[in-house]
């Protein structure tokens, strides 16, 4: 996998049907244990509720999940719920969908609607980020190299981590894995060899806001 879109930032969202609330917490969990502990918090917190359904999904190819009903008829919360996060390829991703009785019944396939409409609605409240696969990448160049190597990265929008200006320039730069070689011959090349290449180790990361977040 290339790369694979999970949740940065939990948020949450709330929708009214026929007078029920249902209020969707997501959360960003790394292991079934997160996910517990945030589904139980979540139990503590909305203890009057009628109901709090829960899904969640852990691994970059969805290794591990679970879905929870909590009372619900089957199949008519924690599936829709997780069947909203799978549909859109989210990962390592928790939420719950908390629901206050309106005192009107749904129905199957109202409470379906409502649970993916309300998942949807916590989802849109979150900050979710594509995660990539990179090299680390020093490249150090004389002044006369340094416009052409801005351009290349530039044009193919390889973020750019910190540039040290002395008699000559060092930039530190993350390459996405698949564009590691492409990456080195343009620079290369575009330079006719005078820049120097010193890569780095593989890592997690994310553009964020503009802003370059490495995880590992």
């Amino acid at each position: 996998m290339k790369s694979y879109k999970a949740v940065y930032e939990g948020g949450e969202g709330e929708i009214t049907e026929k007078k029920s609330r249902f209020i969707a917490t997501v959360r960003p969990v790394e292991s079934e244990e997160d996910a517990a502990a945030f589904i139980g918090a979540m139990k503590k917190k909305y203890w009057d509720a009628a109901h709090n359904c829960s899904a969640f999904t852990i691994g970059r190819n969805h290794e591990l999940t679970r879905c929870s009903d909590d009372g619900e008829p089957s199949g008519t919360a924690g599936r829709p719920m997780l069947d909203v996060l799978l549909r859109e390829d989210i990962h390592n991703a928790a939420v719950v969908v908390t629901r206050y009785f309106g005192g009107t019944l749904l129905g199957t396939g109202g409470l379906v609607r409502a649970y993916q409409k309300s998942t949807q609605a916590g989802l849109a409240q979150a900050v979710v980020i594509e995660k990539k696969q990179g090299h680390l990448l020093d490249i150090g160049t004389d002044y006369n190299g340094l416009g052409k190597i801005q351009y290349l990265l530039a044009q193919q929008k390889i973020p750019v981590l910190d540039t040290e200006y002395t008699d000559q320039v060092l930039m530190h730069v993350m390459v996405p894995s698949e564009e590691k070689d492409a990456i080195a011959k343009a620079i290369t090349e575009g330079t006719s060899g005078t820049a120097a290449l010193q890569w780095g180790a593989q890592s997690e990361f994310a553009v964020i806001a503009g802003r370059v977040q490495i995880f590992n």
